[in-house]
């Protein structure tokens, strides 16, 4: 499935121009040599472009999309390209002498001339003709090279021009290059896994670049070298029959999406990539902004309207581009294995059909804002960064700034099962919430980030169990001052006695009640708040005689949580009991300033 929707990718690319067909390759080139009818050379033109480097203004080679270029090029091998090549081919100038300019120019004379027999097209006729009169021996002398011939000589490589066009634009000769490029397929003939045709098969795939922390010569996707991989009798890739255009189409299209590093998005271990069935850019762009937090020239508010419009099926314009809500849609995550790839996920969905999951998941992760909020909606990369060892009680504001701790503590699995979840709309994985409430235990702050997670894991989770009804009353966006569920309503209380430590306080306190008692409070509630009551009577009392205002207010609280508690406090909290006690600590250490005043 990876390798056919790579394949059809590729074809979309290929018909928007923005890769290069099988048998074709993006190459330099530095000059034209024009021709007439006859075969006459008549004029050689730079097409060398400006461009700056550092301070200064250099002449570059123009990009050209041109036949691959001879396998096995060496000084004694002769191996000519199609239709573009430096001088010793072209001309049979060389700095080799006139001996071997002569070997080389003939030998691209025989190759043209095998290629373009039989070829109706003036231009094939007028190359063939340029082959047929040109004499290397002459050629240093021509009027034509003398200005050009110093960067002739420096290995430039030059294509033809005929009547106004490019040689290699031909029809006619492109068609007849292809025909020669298939020809030249050689290997065992098998069933094709990705077009269902019978072709040579790849026996080694070629290797793909630009995968974070890949080998510098690039991993392979599709391998096999050992026997324990090996079955009935088959080595290397003939395990698995991939027909070299295939092979080549898919690993063309990875590649060039991996080379477009806007675009690429990396999770953990996982580079990610996605593309859309059509191509265009403007879906991957719309994705990573809605989901993965990259930047887009858009406001958040306008994404959340977008996205709320493709969930109802209605196209939008995004980047001058129109989205598509029904347009088949690609996630692909690989991590390096040694020299080969491990495939992380890989997901398909309608784009529509994503964002209805992400837009389900940004709704389970609404929660009250905290004092240090930066985010309008949670990126991934902050869940991750929930789960992780941090340096501050604070939030990063990007992902750089988590890059380094993220790199450093998360498991690499985690981020791809996080993503499936997501995308999929299925449960969020066990280590997510596990690794949130080490840390809560570990740091004893819970974050917006991670206040949203548990709000959403409990969501998502436990919403085939019995306890989802009062699970319902818990996980509200803002406080709920109506819920008297046990473990909500302490949570709450233990941060209203927080704060009464904290008004009491004359100096700096080395040590609160959350540093000393939090843990134990979440877990085993009997014995804590058995010590918690009467040193919070304490601090009230210090509270009364300093501030009775503010005494006045946080006792009223604390006596209308206390009437909540109908029944004896537990002796330990089971975990999902555990996790409500942390929402409504957060709910309650987070209200809104009018709540506040309320109370």
């Amino acid at each position: 499935m990876i390798l056919q929707a790579l394949t059809e990718y590729y074809q979309s690319l290929v018909q928007a121009e923005k890769i290069a067909a099988t048998g074709w390759k993006s190459s330099d080139i530095s000059f034209v040599l024009c021709i007439s009818d006859e075969g006459e050379l008549e004029q050689v033109i730079s097409i060398k472009n400006q461009v700056s480097q550092g301070k200064k203004t250099v002449l570059r080679p123009q990009s050209m999309i041109l036949p691959v270029p001879a396998d096995g090029r060496t000084s004694t091998a002769v191996r000519p390209n199609f239709l573009w090549d430096k001088s010793d081919y072209l001309l049979g100038i060389s700095k080799g002498g006139t001996q071997r300019g002569i070997k080389y120019f003939n030998g691209a004379k025989e190759y043209h001339e095998a290629i373009l027999s039989g070829v109706v097209s003036p231009a094939a006729t007028a190359l063939l003709a340029f082959f047929q009169q040109w004499d290397p021996e002459k050629a240093p002398e021509h009027p034509a090279l003398q200005d050009a011939m110093e960067d002739i000589l420096k290995g430039a490589n030059m294509v033809f021009r005929y009547s106004g066009g490019y040689i290699h634009e031909d029809p006619e000769i492109r068609d007849a290059w292809q025909r020669h490029y298939a020809d030249q397929s050689t290997g065992i003939e098998m069933t094709c896994l990705v077009t269902g045709k019978q072709a040579a098969v790849a026996r080694i795939h070629p290797k793909i670049k630009g995968i974070i922390n890949g080998e510098a010569m690039g991993n392979t996707l599709v391998g096999f070298n050992s026997p324990s991989v090996c079955s009935y009798g088959k080595e290397q890739s003939y395990n698995a029959p991939v027909s070299q255009q295939a092979a080549f189409a898919y690993t063309a299209a990875l590649n060039y999406l991996l080379a477009d590093r806007e675009h690429v998005y990396r999770l953990g271990d996982a580079t990610v990539v996605c593309w859309a069935r059509g191509g265009g850019d403007a879906y991957q762009a719309f994705f990573g902004g809605a989901l993965l937090g990259a930047p887009t020239p858009y406001s958040a508010a306008d994404l959340r309207g977008m996205t709320a419009q493709l969930c109802q099926g209605i196209p939008v314009d995004f980047q001058e581009d129109k989205l598509d809500p029904n347009m088949d849609f690609y996630i692909l995550g690989l991590s390096p294995n040694a020299a080969r790839l491990s495939v992380r996920f890989f997901l398909h969905n309608t784009f529509q059909g994503f964002l209805d999951h992400i837009q389900a998941h940004y709704d389970r992760l609404e929660i009250a804002q905290s004092n240090d909020n930066k985010f309008d909606n949670i990126p991934l990369w902050c869940l991750l960064y929930a789960t992780v060892r941090s340096q501050t009680k604070y939030e990063p504001s990007s992902y750089k700034e988590a890059k380094q701790n993220l790199e450093k503590y998360l498991p690499p699995e985690l981020s791809g099962e996080i993503l499936r979840s997501i995308l999929m709309n299925t449960r969020y994985p066990a280590t997510l919430l596990n690794g949130i409430t080490l840390r809560i235990r570990a740091e004893h702050e819970i974050t917006r980030s991670r206040a949203a997670a548990i709000k959403a894991c409990l969501l998502q989770n436990y919403r085939c169990l019995p306890i989802y009804s009062t699970l319902r009353e818990v996980l509200t966006v803002e406080l709920n001052d109506s819920c008297n569920y046990q473990p909500y309503v302490l949570g709450r209380l233990f941060a209203v006695m927080e704060q009464i430590q904290l008004a009491s306080a004359d100096w700096k306190l080395n040590r609160t009640i959350k540093d000393s008692y939090f843990t134990s409070a979440a877990t085993t509630p009997k014995n804590i708040y058995a010590k918690l009551f009467p040193l919070s009577e304490y601090h009230m009392k210090k509270l009364l005689r300093d501030k009775p205002g503010l005494a006045n207010i946080l006792g009223k609280e604390k006596g209308s949580l206390i009437g909540k508690l109908t029944a004896p406090i537990p002796p330990r909290f089971m975990p999902e009991e555990t996790d409500c006690f942390y929402i409504g600590y957060y709910h309650q250490s987070n209200q809104k300033k009018e709540e506040k005043e309320h109370v």
